[in-house]
C-alpha cells in the first residue's frame, strides 16, 4: 500500500507543526511567565489589605481589588501615587511602580487601614519614598 503525495505532505506538515509547538513552548512560555510575575495583587477584605506588606520589583503593576461589601479607596501616605476613586465591591485600582522605595498607603475612607509596598530595583537596593 503506498501513501499519496497529499498524505505524505500532511504528515510532514503535522510533524513540523508539532516540532514548532514544542520549541515555542520552551522559548516563549517562560517569557510570558516572567511578564506575569510583573503584576501583583492586594485584596481588600474585612477592612484589611492582604497582604499588608508586598515586595515587588521596579516596573511591577500592583492591583488592589475590593472584596468587601462597602467602598474603600487607595491613597499614598505622601502622594507618591495618585489616589483611586472609591472602589465598590469587586472594583480594582492599579498602579505601576517605576521607582524603588517604600510606599506607605491607606484607605482614605477608613484611615486605620494601612499597607506598604516595597519596590526593589533590579540590583535589590531601595530608596525611601
Amino acid at each position: 500500500m503506498s501513501i499519496s503525495n497529499t498524505m505524505r505532505s500532511a504528515a510532514v506538515a503535522a510533524a513540523l507543526g508539532a516540532a514548532t509547538a514544542t520549541i515555542l513552548a520552551a522559548v516563549v512560555l517562560p517569557g510570558w511567565a516572567d511578564n506575569a510575575a510583573q503584576s501583583s495583587a492586594v485584596s481588600i477584605d474585612n477592612f484589611t489589605f492582604g497582604p499588608p506588606s508586598l515586595t515587588v520589583k521596579t516596573g511591577t503593576t500592583v492591583t488592589w481589588t475590593n472584596r468587601d461589601d462597602i467602598p474603600h479607596g487607595i491613597a499614598s501616605s505622601n502622594n507618591a501615587f495618585s489616589k483611586s476613586k472609591a472602589l465598590d465591591t469587586d472594583d480594582s485600582y492599579s498602579f505601576t511602580f517605576a521607582t524603588p522605595g517604600t510606599y506607605q498607603y491607606f484607605c482614605y475612607i477608613h484611615p486605620h487601614m494601612v499597607g506598604t509596598i516595597v519596590v526593589e530595583a533590579a540590583s535589590g537596593s531601595n530608596a525611601t519614598q
